[in-house]
């Protein structure tokens, strides 16, 4: 099976898995509002460190975020929906959530906002992926980037610019 196919076959089981969970989440808040404060919290939840036996240093766990059904934003950034991103970008964030692997030795290392347009948090809060750039002979230019509080932004441009990534 080629690369791309594979590719297309993980970007619809991600967005069929994000479909079944907006739909199990509508069902469940209708029927139960009274708990409806604690199902809108996001859960994280990290190991210590793990190895890299390819580069031989270690860094923390991926964040294995469980998003739940947020009505509030992380930052005042434009948005993009999950739906709106790129296939690539979609197959990153299932690896993000099932924590890899991932294809580059960087991903999940710390991001440091140097360019502070991602709101301000204490060194070490933020984790870099790649998005594969097809025709790339390198990463490309293409990130998403974790929070520790489970906030996800995109860049397609090198961390010029970025979006907060919303569930829809």
């Amino acid at each position: 099976m080629s690369k791309q196919t594979r590719m297309v076959i993980s970007a619809i089981t991600i967005l069929a898995a994000i479909v079944f969970g907006v739909i199990k989440l509508t069902a469940t808040s209708s029927e139960t509002t009274s708990s409806r404060s604690s199902s809108t919290s996001t859960t994280t939840s990290q190991s210590t460190t793990r190895s890299t036996a390819a580069a031989g240093d270690t860094r923390p766990d991926t964040p294995s975020t469980t998003r739940a059904a947020a009505s509030t934003r992380a930052s005042n950034l434009p948005t993009i929906s999950v739906a709106k991103l790129p296939a690539q970008a979609i197959e990153v964030l299932g690896l993000i959530e099932t924590e890899g692997p991932f294809p580059y030795r960087q991903d999940g290392g710390v991001f440091q906002n140097r360019e502070r347009i991602l709101p301000d948090r204490e060194a070490g809060y933020y984790r870099e992926y790649t998005v594969e750039t097809p025709g790339s002979s390198d990463r490309g230019a293409r990130r998403i980037i974790v929070g520790a509080g489970g906030e996800r932004y995109y860049t397609a441009d090198h961390y010029d610019s970025f979006r907060e990534i919303v569930d829809s």
